[in-house]
């Protein structure tokens, strides 16, 4: 039986072309591995088991891309929070090397898939714009940019009157454009990741929400609402902001933090000429960063850190508002579409996490606000690793323990702090 979507309300939902639907988890099954969680990672984690013959069965609570996946601002941003040498210094050189190397190649992986797939995402490869508001930052943009450059990545530094003709703002000092990165629809992306998967031979549940998660005599157990079960020899988990009690100590693990946007009506030409012209997203170097970019209808869409509550009025979103106007005066009086909020998975350490608690339990999530495409090149690697495990090296992380963030129950009060502080921070550096 399969139950219509319900997607919050979004840019992405309005102008995504209707995906599949898939029936919810009936009875007793059996599967070579269950993924719970129809987001980025366990879609390209299924699409990549099935592509290898391996029966694997994904399970959604909502439907696909319900989480954050498929309410995110769609920019498709290679690389980590952390610059090449830092992750040679942290991880040393042979640690180091692989997650440079991996993580370089996450934006190619989301491009590739779909010209593979053939997914109508309104995506497009134009690179990505980081600008900087204050000398400080302006002097780490050069740094990881001459990292890049000596790595072979052809990247363009932009001084302050060229960031201002291809962002349309004077508002900051400088920047660099990687050529790596681009921009698509994410709700349309998870679900033609969903339609490849379930084409490649992966079977999907929509709204089929996982109660628990048993091991006896070697292999899982995962129940379902409703007394629905299926038996796996390994589980992945992919839950990321949206985690639960389901896995122990999981979501202490890591703060759930909401990212606001809003989208702008269609810009006339004369509105828009200057904005972005030449198709790139941006997002900036603050503390508290801002993104930006144009879509297809050339409406501009704003992004940022909002309260750790899901917002219930438009005047919540007043800050990326205000953001607007600071960076595009002449849009002062410009009609608000869309606004829309999604979770995202921040870690302590701020890079992703694989742990495997149990034997046959595999966990990936935190992506820390790169999740379009670390999400899919992590979940495409996982895949192939639960496909063969002998193959532990194509995993770009270790398998670490699950440590609960220190006083994780004050975290809505941490995030408010944390918040407060780095708006104040960026307002004086500025």
């Amino acid at each position: 039986m399969a139950i219509a979507s319900h997607m919050p309300p979004s840019l992405w939902a309005d102008t995504a072309p209707v995906g599949s639907e898939y029936p919810m988890l009936q009875g007793a099954q059996r599967s070579d591995v269950v993924i719970i969680g129809g987001g980025f990672t366990g879609l390209s984690a299924a699409l990549a088991l099935a592509k290898r013959g391996i029966s694997v069965t994904l399970l959604e609570a909502e439907s696909v891309g319900w989480g954050a996946s498929g309410r995110n601002g769609g920019q498709v941003i290679p690389g980590l929070k952390y610059d090449p040498d830092e992750l040679i210094t942290r991880y040393g050189e042979e640690r180091g090397q692989r997650m440079i190397a991996l993580s370089a190649r996450n934006a190619d992986v989301v491009f590739e898939l779909i010209k593979q797939h053939n997914i109508d995402c309104d995506a497009q490869q134009r690179g990505w714009i980081q600008p900087a508001a204050t000398h400080a930052s302006l002097k780490a943009i050069e740094s990881r940019a001459r990292q890049w450059q000596s790595r072979g990545v052809d990247i363009v530094c932009l001084d302050q009157q060229q960031c201002a003709e291809r962002l349309g703002t004077s508002e900051y000092l400088g920047g660099w454009v990687d050529p790596r990165a681009g921009g698509l629809n994410p709700l349309a992306y998870a679900r033609g990741l969903a339609q490849a998967a379930h084409d490649s031979g992966a079977t999907l549940h929509e709204h089929t929400r996982v109660t628990s998660m048993t091991r006896a005599e070697g292999r899982w157990r995962v129940m379902a609402e409703g007394g629905a079960e299926i038996q796996a020899e390994r589980v992945l988990l992919c839950t990321n902001g949206y985690s639960d009690a389901l896995q122990p100590k999981l979501a202490s693990s890591l703060i759930a933090a909401n990212s606001y946007q809003i989208a702008t009506r269609p810009l006339t030409a004369e509105e828009g000429s200057h904005i972005l012209p030449g198709g790139e997203v941006a997002s900036d170097a603050r503390k508290l960063l801002l993104y930006f970019r144009r879509d297809r209808a050339g409406r501009l869409l704003m992004g940022g850190r909002g309260s750790f509550n899901d917002p219930r009025k438009p005047s919540d979103f007043r800050h990326l508002e205000n953001a607007i106007i600071k960076l595009y005066p002449q849009l002062k009086d410009v009609e608000i579409d869309f606004r829309w909020a999604g979770r995202i998975a921040i870690t302590q350490d701020s890079l992703p996490h694989v742990h495997e608690p149990q034997q046959g339990l595999t966990v990936a999530l935190g992506y820390n606000g790169r999740g379009v495409a670390m999400g899919t090149h992590l979940g495409k690697l996982i895949g192939e690793h639960l496909g063969e495990p002998t193959l532990k090296e194509v995993l770009p992380f270790p398998f670490t323990p699950i440590k609960p963030i220190p006083l994780h129950g004050l975290q809505r009060l941490y995030v408010e702090t944390v918040v407060n502080y780095y708006r104040a921070r960026d307002w004086l550096e500025r």
